[in-house]
């Protein structure tokens, strides 16, 4: 995951010099990043199902013809025998330069009342049969990157968004929120609330994901 802030970058926007270990400061970072990333366009999309047949991997994927025989895809959120690095041999429905794709011996359809709106990838595995699953929570595979999503860590909005959000969340984690005590103490939103990214949702307009949950 690349994070668009620094660790130097955020001691020095909150002046906190050499205080707390890189590890703690790495953390919020990490916070803010992750929830960017979620909201980003990147060419990825949810695993809803998975299983091993003759040492082929399928992947069931809640989207239809978005990758290629040939195409090489990141699998993550699926557990260890299916995560990692692969290259695609075959897609069902078939896509440009797909290969043979075998009986649907183990699955809840098949072709004739396969669901519209998904697709299965293939990619060898050399593992024990494995019935097809349901993931849950769902699980993702990412395929090569074309255009600014190839390197949002040189776009000056995203990384000015990182910047915003880990220091609300730094200054929400230092602060033990008893201002309540105080005589002349004003309610306002818990930083933490549903505000934290809707605050910098302007700057990340342009790349958020048009398939995902905007808000």
């Amino acid at each position: 995951m690349t994070a668009y802030v620094t660790v130097a970058e955020l001691r020095s926007n909150l002046g906190i010099g050499s205080l707390y270990d890189d590890a703690t400061v790495q953390e919020v970072i990490t916070a803010a990043t992750d929830l960017i990333n979620k909201q980003l366009w990147f060419n990825k999309y949810p695993v809803t199902g998975a299983g091993i047949y003759a040492n082929n991997a399928y992947l069931a994927i809640s989207t239809s013809g978005s990758f290629v025989t040939g195409q090489s895809i990141t699998v993550a959120g699926c557990g260890a025998t299916y995560n990692g690095n692969y290259t695609i041999t075959a897609t069902y429905p078939w896509s440009t330069g797909s290969g043979a794709f075998p009986y649907f011996t183990f699955y809840p359809f098949n072709g004739l009342n396969f669901p519209k709106g998904y697709s299965l990838v293939q990619y060898a595995k050399t593992h024990a049969d494995d019935p097809y699953h349901l993931i849950a929570p769902y699980g993702s595979v990412t395929g090569e990157a074309f255009g600014d999503s190839s390197d949002y860590g040189a776009v000056a909005a995203v990384r000015e968004a990182a910047m915003m959000l880990s220091v609300d969340i730094w200054q929400a984690r230092q602060t033990n929120n008893a201002g309540g005590i105080s005589p002349d103490f004003s309610p306002s939103p818990y930083r933490m609330g549903a505000s934290l990214t809707t605050r910098v949702s302007g700057l990340l307009a342009p790349y958020k994901n048009p398939r995902g949950m905007l808000g």
